[in-house]
């Protein structure tokens, strides 16, 4: 069988990571990669016999098998467009775009024309998170406490609002889809942020947000972010059950039962590969391992989102669970309170 050909939009520091890999498998030929800055495209391409190419048009029009969509959160949305029309199955890394009408609306495409996609959520490929579900398989989780204790990326956009979403989005959406895979959907938020940007030039985020979350199964939980660092300080949750103390971070899986505590170690480049070699072999037809198509993404999004909207109103968000809920925010001033209405 011949390679599957890959093309690469972005090519940032994700792209990058991705290139490294997929150059690493036998049955994978990077054919192009194009990125509004020509010269880190060229850099990019360059080391692994790859063209480069002006734009998307153009790097479908030679013809790959799947396209890595790797531009920053501001960026997502004609992109995917583009490929979707095309009918290359798509890779899109995360966060999917810097708002939800953009998710919403290329998850409908996706839908649509029934394409095969993957997000690079790849935590869900650490094998510690199996060994935790099957831990939790016959406890009811009582609580989750998640966090991301970070400083600000080296990025210019990063810092701003309206081109990342601000750290829950751009950061702790890899807890958040975390929480997700082993406590259950939240149905409702409760966030604040501090008001007051990092100490870096032209930031308007929250330089810290701390949350509550009510999910469907009866548990309660928080989610703490922050980009005030210098470093990466902490990411990860922590999972109560009966009998049962969970701590789970990309390096592994602490354990405390009756039996006593034990550590199991995971390997994040080790996830960082298989969430590439999953999608690659769904694009084959020789595997069936994605973790995260692109509307499973979307519940992430959305809860993401959801946090974020909170704690710029200061007012609770409702998610519904249903495949076409999408956030309504509670106006407690207009309303009774529990009472919903359109965001």
């Amino acid at each position: 069988m011949r390679a599957c050909r890959v093309g690469l939009v972005g090519a940032g520091g994700v792209a990058q990571r991705h290139a490294r890999v997929l150059s690493g498998f036998e049955d994978v030929e990077l054919v192009g990669v194009t990125d509004v800055a020509r010269d880190a495209a060229e850099a990019l391409a360059g080391p692994h016999g790859a063209r480069t190419f002006v734009d998307v048009g153009e790097l479908l029009a030679a013809g790959p098998d799947a396209v890595y969509v790797c531009v920053p959160p501001f960026a997502h949305g004609p992109v995917e467009e583009a490929v979707i029309a095309a009918g290359v199955p798509m890779f899109v890394e995360k966060p999917v775009a810097v708002d939800l009408e953009t998710a919403e609306r290329i998850a409908d495409l996706v839908e649509q024309r029934q394409l095969l996609t993957a997000v690079g959520h790849h935590w869900r490929y650490l094998h510690v998170v199996e060994q935790a579900r099957e831990l939790l398989a016959d406890r009811p989780v009582r609580m989750v406490n998640g966090a991301w204790l970070d400083k600000v990326p080296p990025v210019a956009w990063w810092a701003r609002r309206d081109r990342s979403g601000g750290p829950v989005v751009e950061q702790a959406a890899h807890v958040l889809d975390l929480v997700r895979a082993l406590v259950g959907e939240a149905t409702e938020v409760t966030a604040y942020g501090d008001g007051n940007p990092p100490p870096v030039d032209g930031a308007d985020i929250d330089s810290v947000t701390a949350a509550t979350l009510r999910f469907e199964g009866g548990a309660v939980g928080t989610l703490a972010a922050a980009c005030v660092l210098g470093w990466k300080h902490r990411a990860g949750v922590e999972i109560l059950a009966d009998g049962l103390a969970l701590s789970l971070a990309e390096d592994g899986l602490t354990v405390c039962d009756g039996d006593g505590e034990r550590h199991l170690p995971a390997d994040p480049d080790g996830a960082r590969a298989a969430v590439d070699r999953a999608f690659i072999d769904a694009v084959r037809g020789i595997g069936d391992d994605v973790r995260v198509p692109y509307a499973e993404a979307l519940r992430t999004q959305r809860l993401a989102l959801a946090v974020a909207e909170s704690a710029r109103t200061g007012r609770s968000v409702s998610l519904p669970t249903g495949p076409a809920a999408r956030p309504r925010v509670a106006v407690a001033d207009a309303v009774p309170a529990g009472v919903t209405v359109d965001a």
